[in-house]
This record gives C-alpha cells, sequence and structure tokens, in this order.
C-alpha cells in the first residue's frame, strides 16, 4: 500500500515537472523535502536534450575491459572487495545487488545474486558499462556521485521511463584526501521500495573508505572521538581515522575525521603534521602506541579529543631515535607562540629569532596561522 503511495507520488511529480514544465511546488516539496535534488537532476537531463520517453542505450563492453578495470582500479577494488562481497551477500535474500563504480560512473566491481538472464539486470551489472548521469539519466550513480551524498531512488523517480524499473540506494565513497573516488550503489529490478539501504549503503561506504585509508603505508593509526561520544560507544574508540607516517606527517584520514579536524579539509592534507592538529609534542603518540590507553589530548582550537593510538608494527617509533632537527625546529617554534600566548612577536624575541623567520616556519601550518595573525 505505502509503495503505491509513493508511486502515486513521483507519477505527479513527473507529470509537474518533466511533462508541464512545472516549478516544484509546495504540494510536491510536502512530499518531496529532501528530494529537490532529484528536481535539479531531471532539470540537467532536460538541459542536455534528453526526452524521457526516448529509449536507453547500454553500451556494449569492449573486450578486455574487466582487465584493464582492475589495472586502473586495483587500489579501489582491493579496498572494497570484502565489504562489497558482505553487502552483495547481505541484499540478495531481497533481489538485490551491489555495483561499485569509479568517480565517472562506469561499473568497476559487481556483488550478489545477479541474474544475468534478466536483461535489466545484465544491462547494467557489468564491468565497463558507463552508468553516468548523462549517459542514462538520473539514478542513483549519478546522484551520488554529483550530490557527494548518499541518495535512495525509486522507480519513477529515474529520469527515463526505460530505467523506471530500477530502485537504488547509492553513496559516494572519498579516498584518503577527501577527494571523490568513486561510489557504491545497491539496485534492485522491480521490487518493493526498501529506503533504508540508503544507510547500510551509506555504512558500507565509510567501510571501504577506512580501508582506503589503511591501505596507506603508515606507521601509526589514530582514532578519534569527542570525550562523551567515546563514553557512549563504551570505550571502543571513534568512527574517526587517521594514519601517520614514522616523521608525525598524515598520510590519510577518513571523511569522520576530516569532519573534527577541519585543517585536513583546508588543505587537503598535503603537507599537514601531527604537530598541525594536536597540541602536544607529536613524537608522544608513538608513546601512545606503546602504552595502549586511549588518552584525552588538546587540539589546537581549545577542544579535546579522546584519541587511541596503534602501531601499524608493533614497538614503531619515529624514524629515527631523536626527531629530525626540522622538526625539533618546528617544534620549538609551534611551543614558543604557544607559550606566548599566540604573539609572534613575543615568541621570536624568545627565541632570538626574527618575527619573518617564525611566521616563514609557521606559514605551512594551516591551524595555526590565523592563530599567530590574531
Amino acid at each position: 500500500m505505502r509503495d503505491d503511495l509513493r508511486l502515486k507520488q513521483i507519477a505527479h511529480a513527473r507529470q509537474a515537472l518533466l511533462a508541464e514544465g512545472a516549478e516544484l511546488t509546495e504540494a510536491l516539496a510536502g512530499a518531496w523535502y529532501d528530494r529537490a535534488w532529484i528536481m535539479q537532476s531531471w532539470r540537467r537531463c532536460l538541459a542536455q536534450g534528453h526526452r524521457p520517453d526516448a529509449p536507453v542505450a547500454f553500451d556494449p563492453v569492449p573486450a578486455g575491459a574487466q582487465g584493464r578495470t582492475a589495472d586502473a582500479h586495483a587500489g579501489l577494488l582491493a579496498a572494497a572487495h570484502a565489504e562489497l562481497e558482505r553487502l552483495g551477500a547481505a541484499v540478495a535474500p531481497i533481489r538485490y545487488f551491489a555495483l561499485l563504480t569509479d568517480a565517472r560512473g562506469t561499473v568497476i566491481g559487481t556483488a550478489g545474486a545477479i541474474d544475468h538472464s534478466e536483461p535489466h539486470t545484465h544491462a547494467i551489472a557489468r564491468v565497463g558499462v558507463d552508468l553516468s548521469e548523462r549517459n542514462i539519466g538520473t539514478s542513483a550513480i549519478g546522484a551520488a556521485l554529483g550530490e557527494k551524498i548518499p541518495v535512495w531512488l525509486h522507480r519513477g523517480e529515474h529520469f527515463f521511463r526505460a530505467t523506471s524499473v530500477y530502485s537504488c540506494a547509492g553513496a559516494p565513497l572519498f579516498g584518503p584526501w577527501g577527494e571523490c573516488v568513486g561510489m557504491l550503489d545497491v539496485t534492485g529490478v522491480q521490487v518493493p521500495e526498501r529506503p533504508e539501504l540508503k544507510h547500510l549503503v551509506a555504512q558500507s561506504a565509510r567501510s571501504i573508505e577506512e580501508a582506503l585509508v589503511l591501505a596507506q603505508p603508515h606507521r601509526l593509526r589514530v582514532h578519534l572521538a569527542w570525550p562523551a561520544a567515546w563514553t557512549i560507544s563504551g570505550g571502543e574508540g571513534g568512527d574517526a581515522l587517521l594514519c601517520l607516517d614514522a616523521e608525525g606527517g598524515v598520510v590519510g584520514a577518513n571523511r569522520a575525521a576530516r569532519e573534527m579536524l577541519p585543517a585536513l579539509q583546508d588543505r587537503q592534507g598535503a603537507g599537514m603534521h601531527a604537530a598541525d592538529l594536536f597540541a602536544v609534542p607529536w613524537p608522544s603518540l608513538f608513546d601512545l602506541a606503546r602504552h595502549g590507553e586511549p588518552c584525552t589530548v588538546p587540539l589546537w582550537s581549545g577542544l579535546r579529543v579522546r584519541i587511541s593510538v596503534h602501531a601499524a608494527v608493533p614497538g614503531a617509533s619515529p624514524a629515527r631515535n631523536t626527531p629530525s632537527l626540522k622538526a625539533l625546529e618546528t617544534e620549538l617554534i609551534h611551543r614558543a607562540v604557544r607559550d606566548a600566548g599566540g604573539r609572534v612577536d613575543a615568541a621570536a624575541k624568545a627565541l632570538g629569532v626574527s618575527r619573518a623567520t617564525v611566521y616563514r616556519r609557521l606559514a605551512p601550518r594551516g591551524p595555526r596561522q590565523g592563530a599567530d595573525e590574531a
């Protein structure tokens, strides 16, 4: 009954926007209050000259596409393999299957109970087929890649009538530096609506993103959470994850870590160091890994986070018995600025160097620069 009502709402929206060219009315907004992005996608399709009743061509996959895909996306495929298989198995009982695409919307992996004798299933569940918005119109794949958010689409919410047999949920995948590297999708053919699949796919996407971060060569992994959230989780640690090299440099971070530590977003992680994030001497993180106990540490913002630090290799320590000269100098300048309450002139005087020298050394350190100039 609920599915019938939804299909009627979708048909009404299609008639209003696609056939009549109406704007999103209050009546439609009431039913689609969180789905305006579908309207935007439909409008993009119309602007590209597509028409809802036109046929959709799923291009033939050229010979050797699977091998070339495996070579071109080896890292993503390796990180996603286990979770993709788990997801495919989880949705098989309700007649859905899982797809993995690259950042352009081309399928690079499939999993689950895929019936290639069913034409609609075979059309999309092939490595190498282009499922981007420009090729097949509005879908969870194009929407997740375009909007960079998890989405759910049911039947007629797809732009073309030819693709209204599909129901699908999708979530974008972000790499260790926050770049979109692809998307994860589950699709069913002529199946009941299952909007909860959006949550399931988003969860699986987070697992793949964590695997992508952990695949980066690193010496430490740091799990973070706000202290209250850590308590709620029973001390299991946070969803936020970042990895450090032997010199304390950040080699990758997942989405949750980038949300907690805005400096990682501002600089896309490039050249970031643990000293830019935590207001503690960075070599102490290696000590925490050896002790194995979570602790609360301050951020440069004045907030505090709970962290759990683990060595990629048991007994891992900084690359040298003592930190590099550059690391020591940088840490000394940071400490002097902190001791001077953020006053660069006072820190420079205490160190016996010019203000320009202090500014020059702090310039790459995004989170501190604003405080130093305040």
